[in-house]
């Protein structure tokens, strides 16, 4: 049997980057996670062990830390690109660089004391930006945005009901019950030669996404929470021209009513138990009808 080297990648994972910029007595704050993965000709160093074309690991991790020093972080998108266009084109042996980064939110602390400093911080909520830039040395490039853990909770306008029902099924059908979830969303970007266009400015595109995610789950009164997702993200595709695919993952957050008639009260959908296991997954992805493909894998 002939054994034959498969596709592979190696880097850094996980580099925590926390970038002050000091403006007088006003600091501002990015902190990050930055993921790198390279390949290309790297036959030898698995066949041999010969080390020639393989850029260390740790020198990635400098890497991130001397290109936040050197270009300042702004959007994680930006940032991304430019690690992997680098990658790329300073080391012949790297035909390709996948690029993800986190991004932790601080808010601002406000002082009343009347003083002129502002660098106190307080870690905002659970709800992480995230990013995925893969990059190859034909200049081929493909950003994918996203956030995860956007916890949010509509208390009435979800019904679920008209389902399979077996020997197994105990579930009561309903009118109106509790919908919460956790979304994970990503959305691809469409290449910046696509006659589509769209804002490259990452930034806004996060905030305008983000809204649209927002928006449509609050006004969808729900049959499902498939319908809920497909509604969220065929919002964002008809708003944001720079958005051709919005893939999202949103566990379904269990509330079920306390049975209270034991105690000789009624519970007229005002006390839940809120389950954290085992819980429905939803995923699925919503697409315009004109996307181009994607030049590489998201993951």
């Amino acid at each position: 049997m002939k054994v034959v080297l498969g596709p592979n990648r190696y880097g850094k994972a996980e580099t925590r980057v926390v970038r002050v910029v000091r403006d007088g007595a006003v600091h501002h704050i990015k902190d990050i996670n930055v993921s790198s993965a390279l390949s290309g000709a790297m036959e030898d160093v698995h066949l041999t062990g010969d080390n020639a074309a393989v850029l260390p690991t740790d020198t990635q991790k400098n890497t991130a830390y001397a290109f936040a020093r050197k270009h300042g972080v702004g959007e994680i998108e930006d940032f991304a690109l430019l690690l992997a266009r680098h990658y790329v084109g300073s080391q012949p042996s790297i035909h390709h660089a996948r690029v993800e980064i986190e991004e932790y939110f601080w808010d601002r602390i406000p002082v009343s004391d009347g003083r002129d400093e502002r660098h106190s911080f307080v870690r905002s909520g659970r709800e992480v930006r995230t990013c995925v830039v893969h990059h190859d040395r034909d200049g081929r490039t493909t950003v994918v945005s996203g956030l995860r853990d956007l916890v949010v909770l509509n208390s009435t306008g979800s019904e679920f009901h008209g389902y399979i029902e077996d020997e197994y099924t105990t579930l009561k059908p309903t009118t109106d019950r509790i919908l919460a979830t956790a979304v994970s969303a990503r959305w691809r970007h469409v290449p910046d030669d696509s006659p589509s266009g769209g804002s490259r400015d990452f930034g806004e595109s996060y905030a305008e996404v983000r809204r649209r995610l927002l928006e449509a789950f609050a006004e969808t009164h729900s049959l499902s929470l498939q319908q809920t997702l497909h509604a969220m993200g065929e919002r964002v595709l008809n708003a944001r021209r720079e958005v051709c695919e919005v893939r999202m993952a949103m566990p379904n957050k269990h509330h079920f009513l306390v049975d209270l008639e034991p105690f000789g009260m009624d519970n007229p959908n005002e006390v839940f138990y809120a389950a954290d296991r085992p819980y429905g997954l939803i995923e699925g992805s919503v697409l315009a009808d004109d996307a181009p493909d994607a030049c590489f894998a998201w993951e």
